[in-house]
């Protein structure tokens, strides 16, 4: 009996729910965690499934970015060794 009541007065509620865009602010609610959930586990997914090609490439890439900001520092160490020879080690 006590469900029976409870049911009723949810179906009284949800006409005054569903004005001012209230049933979809519920529902945004409800389904929120739903795919938030769906994103995360798409992103462990493809977390797993990266292929050891794509595995080397970040490798590579992050090889070659290394040894640019070493260049760079080393080309700026040596101006600098041109301009004061003076505060330079041999």
């Amino acid at each position: 009996m006590r469900g029976r009541s409870a049911m009723m007065m949810m179906a009284a509620a949800l006409p005054l729910l569903a004005t001012g865009g209230c049933v979809r602010t519920v529902a945004g609610v409800v389904t929120a965690p739903v795919r938030l959930a769906g994103k995360a586990v798409g992103g462990t997914v493809d977390m797993m499934t990266t292929s050891e090609k794509e595995k080397d490439e970040k490798y590579v890439r992050a090889m070659r970015k290394r040894d640019e900001a070493e260049a760079k520092e080393r080309e700026q160490r040596d101006k600098e060794c041109r301009k004061h020879p003076d505060r330079c080690d041999a």
